[in-house]
């Protein structure tokens, strides 16, 4: 009997083994795909496609402010507008792009950096260059936030590190909630005035750009984030999912959810985690993590036109009046538009100007004098477009340009809507000092300003408008277009650097107060 149970032991343990390989064999025939993305993992962060990272500029402007009195040696360019063109490196390649002449603006350049990258590499060195090109002497601008070494010489380009398996980067630009570093211009925005240089006229621009990589599902999140972070397919597009049902869609939330940790006691190892994922709940029509009166869900819906939910974003409708029937002009000038967007850009307080590119920028039929009834008409049925609930109520100011008001040339009528009338500008660009661009921008910035609930202090009075006037004097430290003695010469707040009987009002701002109503 005992010689007989050897045997038997032995076909039982063979069937026990046989059965286990069966297991495994057939495990991996219903899902070799797990497998293959284990096994590659290592070698390949992402085996679905070949990684090709590309480095799109979006828009260039410069933000040297208007003054005729600037200094010929610290403008970008002593003769004419500046002569743009980029230089971008990638892993030490070099792509440069074509001139844009004579131009201080520059949208939709039209240029993008594309180098194929390898795959078991996560990250890619980059750094972006702005130029003035000129015969024989193009000068470096400025588009950095930090210094050099050399505390005696600024550091004009930005250098990034480029992570394909997260499609984040950070470096000399960053996310804003990052505990790695923190970037007040704001992601994919670069700013020259962020060293500390807004009065040193050292050919600051900002410029805004975007990273990303070659994807197989076309949802723009990566191989790694998609199997590692948000346990999506990665060769399924994701693109509007809304698995947590708090509003917002992935996408969203994978951009502007990273965040970067580096560990203190190895430089070299990271750690890649998000704030906001699909997969958790968020509170985003509440959180406004930035101040700015926008919600995480309203900076959503912004989204499409640069907005950052880590920095602070102003949205403004510009509505305007037809031409009159006698060539009547009611048409705020584009360079006045610019001026505007200069002061806030180099103060991180994003402008965007809605005039006819968001969905809104109404033509109102020319009326040759609009009472107070007709702006309030003109904001239901344009900015409201009847409907009260409208969710631009209280997310875009309203600035209307009209031809002529029947009561004052400028003034607040809701507390998110204000008036300039045209014809009054064209009447103060007469007097030899002034210029129209600047008087357009000048009185609409004004006018804005209430709706930061800047009330009438300081020089903001009717004593202080000519220099024969004793509180014209008593306020010229206040340097604010809020100022009547500065009103229609220039193009800003004052920062309260001048002493006694200055104001802060960049300091001061309440980007919530136009979200009263008034009725």
């Amino acid at each position: 009997m005992i010689e007989m149970k050897k045997p038997f032991y032995k076909i039982i343990i063979i069937i026990i083994i046989t059965i286990f390989l069966a297991n495994q064999i057939s495990a991996i025939s219903i899902n070799p795909t797990i497998k293959i993305k284990q096994k590659n993992q290592l070698e390949d962060f992402d085996p679905l496609t070949n990684i090709e990272v590309t480095v799109e500029i979006q828009k260039i402007r410069s933000l040297e402010k208007n003054e005729p009195q600037l200094n010929k040696e610290k403008k970008i360019d002593k003769i004419t507008d500046p002569d743009f063109y980029l230089l971008i490196t990638i892993n030490n390649e070099k792509f440069k792009s074509q001139k844009y002449l004579n131009t201080k603006y520059v949208y939709n350049p039209d240029f993008k950096a594309t180098l194929d990258v390898p795959d078991d590499e996560e990250f890619v060195d980059i750094k972006i260059q702005l130029f003035d090109w000129n015969l024989g002497l193009n000068k470096i601008c400025d588009i950095s936030k930090s210094y050099s070494d050399n505390i005696l010489r600024d550091t004009y380009d930005v250098e990034l590190t480029y992570s394909i398996k997260t499609g984040h980067w950070f470096g000399d630009d960053s996310l804003s909630n990052s505990a790695f570093s923190t970037d007040p211009s704001g992601y994919g925005r670069l700013n020259g005035c962020d060293d500390g240089s807004i009065y040193d006229k050292e050919r600051d621009c900002e410029l805004w750009f975007d990273i990303y990589q070659t994807d197989y599902d076309g949802d723009n999140i990566p191989y790694w984030t998609e199997i590692n972070i948000f346990n999506t397919d990665p060769e399924f597009d994701n693109t509007g999912d809304d698995i947590d049902e708090d509003g917002i869609p992935i996408e969203w939330e994978y951009k502007w959810g990273y965040t970067l940790d580096q560990h203190h006691h190895d430089d070299d190892e990271f750690e890649h985690t998000w704030i906001y994922t699909d997969s958790i709940y968020n509170d985003h029509k509440n959180l406004d993590p930035d101040k700015d009166s926008l919600t995480n869900y309203e900076e959503y819906l912004t989204s499409q036109w640069g907005s950052d939910p880590f920095r602070r974003d102003i949205f403004v409708e510009l509505d305007q009046m037809s031409t009159g029937p006698n060539g009547e002009i009611s048409i705020i000038p584009e360079e006045s538009k610019e001026l505007i967007k200069t002061a806030f850009n180099r103060r991180n307080i994003v402008l965007h100007l809605d005039d006819g590119n968001m969905g809104g920028g109404e033509m109102i039929p020319f009326d040759n004098s609009t009472d107070d009834d007709e702006l309030r008409g003109y904001f239901t049925n344009y900015f409201l477009h009847n409907d009260n609930n409208n969710w631009r109520r209280g997310v875009f100011h309203y600035g209307l340009v009209i031809y002529n008001s029947a009561r004052f040339p400028g003034f607040i009528f809701n507390a998110n809507s204000y008036q300039i009338s045209a014809k009054h500008m064209f009447k103060k660009a007469r007097i030899p000092y002034l210029n129209l661009e600047t008087v357009f921008a000048s009185a609409y910035m004004h006018e804005l300003g209430h709706t930061f609930g800047f009330n009438p202090i300081g020089g903001h009075d009717t004593d202080s408008y000519y220099p024969w006037q004793i509180d014209w004097w008593k306020w010229r430290p206040y340097k604010s277009t809020m100022n009547y003695g500065y009103m229609y010469k220039i193009v800003d707040y004052s920062d309260g650097s001048r002493g006694k009987n200055d104001f802060d009002d960049w300091e001061r701002i309440d980007l919530t107060w136009f979200e009263q109503q008034w009725f």
